[in-house]
């Protein structure tokens, strides 16, 4: 059991009020809050370990380089890799998947196939096609069942000769749904097909191993596991971080420059151009000491508890029907009530307090799959309560009656 109380406590931005409402946050699926201890490390950086790292003798430089570095070492223990250097520190899950799609696209030729998936946030999409332009590859599509679970036996069919990476995500951003990435993992492998795993939305939410799921790249963002915004990780073995291009040029990516001939840096430094987010990393590193704390199994659990607790009493309502209804779901719940628009239910849930997601969340080929425009999305953290999910069920429910 956690001490829910104690944990909100932790975040001063839950006591708000909201037009006079106390205000409910259900949005974590979007960008997570940020706990005590993750903006006083990033003030404590800021005011007393400022400074460019790796390129300074100078104490302050030496100081926040090992700073960076033992965040790095934090994100490793974290997802449990196997070298520090196989954490790549980008800007978020988008540049970390745009990252392999570039730096490994270079592999790639005209009338090769990547494999995704029709749930897909467009961050796991538009880098595929921007490749499709360039390079004349083709994307090949996973389906799912009207429960929003994807088809294992049609995942198998669609590789061939040309199948050279398959690009999916662990859990669904709209629906919740937790893939089975060690089963599409081991089966690309079988195929001798490298996996790259969208990790945005597992990592705040589950325990994550990635030498246990064999994932040869896996991305998330800082912001959704109680991070700063504008900081990611992504993993890649080194075998594959070795084998691919840079994906930037600039500095701290080098080894040596001449007008001749550029040789790169060693891992990780060769994936990571430019003047590095010490603060970021740092603040990262201090959120996942935050949630280790509180014990990822923890929190799993609790989150689980929540949503059968929110999909139970939201079924209820009459007319509400929940898109997404896989056997195994992360703690996220969308829905629409009869004819009212995603969007105003929204704005008035927000009136009330309560903030939701709205609209196609960045999946619209999933949107077009589940035939609807959007949806309500009220993705869960551990520091929600039952209380303020009956809070939502009864604005919900006023708010069906006034259409």
């Amino acid at each position: 059991m956690l001490d829910v109380q104690k944990i909100r406590a932790d975040f001063p931005i839950l006591s708000r009020k909201i037009y006079g409402k106390d205000l409910i946050y259900f949005d974590n699926g979007a960008t997570t809050q940020k706990p005590r201890c993750v903006v006083e490390k990033i003030e404590e950086g800021y005011y007393n370990v400022n400074a460019n790292i790796h390129r300074g003798v100078h104490y302050l430089s030496q100081e926040a380089t090992e700073a960076h570095e033992a965040a790095r070492r934090t994100v490793q223990k974290f997802i449990n890799a196997k070298e520090s250097h196989e954490v790549i520190f980008t800007r978020g899950t988008t540049e970390a998947i745009n990252l392999v799609a570039s730096s490994f696209g270079e592999l790639l030729s005209a009338g090769d196939e990547v494999i995704v998936s029709v749930m897909e946030h467009h961050s796991n999409i538009v880098p595929w096609q921007l490749l499709e332009t360039r390079k004349g590859i083709k994307l090949r599509v996973i389906p799912m069942n009207d429960n929003g679970e994807l088809l294992l036996d049609e995942y198998q069919k669609l590789f061939n000769e040309r199948t050279k990476l398959v690009s999916v995500m662990h859990v669904s951003n709209v629906m919740g749904t937790v893939n089975p990435v060690k089963e599409i993992i081991d089966f690309a492998h079988s195929k001798g097909v490298p996996a790259l795993i969208d990790g945005a939305q597992s990592v705040p939410h589950m325990k994550i191993d990635v030498q246990e799921l064999d994932a040869d790249f896996y991305a998330f963002s800082a912001h959704k596991i109680y991070g700063p915004n504008g900081i990611g990780v992504l993993y890649g073995k080194t075998e594959w971080l070795n084998k691919i291009p840079p994906y930037q040029g600039g500095g701290e990516m080098i080894a040596t420059v001449t007008f001749e001939k550029t040789t790169f840096n060693e891992l990780p430094f060769k994936f990571e151009a430019g003047t590095p987010d010490y603060i970021g990393s740092t603040g990262l590193a201090a959120a996942l000491d935050y949630v280790s704390a509180i014990g990822m199994d923890n929190i799993a659990a609790y989150e689980d508890e929540l949503l059968h607790y929110a999909t139970e009493k939201l079924l209820e309502i009459d007319g509400l029907r929940v898109l997404g209804t896989a056997a195994h779901k992360g703690a996220v719940i969308s829905f629409l009530v009869g004819n009212i628009h995603h969007y105003d239910m929204g704005m008035l849930l927000d009136k009330l307090g309560i903030a939701v997601r709205t609209g196609h969340h960045c999946a619209q080929p999933l949107m077009k799959r589940l035939g609807v425009e959007g949806t309500v999305r009220a993705s869960f953290s551990f520091y929600n309560t039952k209380e303020e999910i009956d809070a939502l069920v009864a604005a919900v429910k006023r708010i069906a009656s006034m259409f």
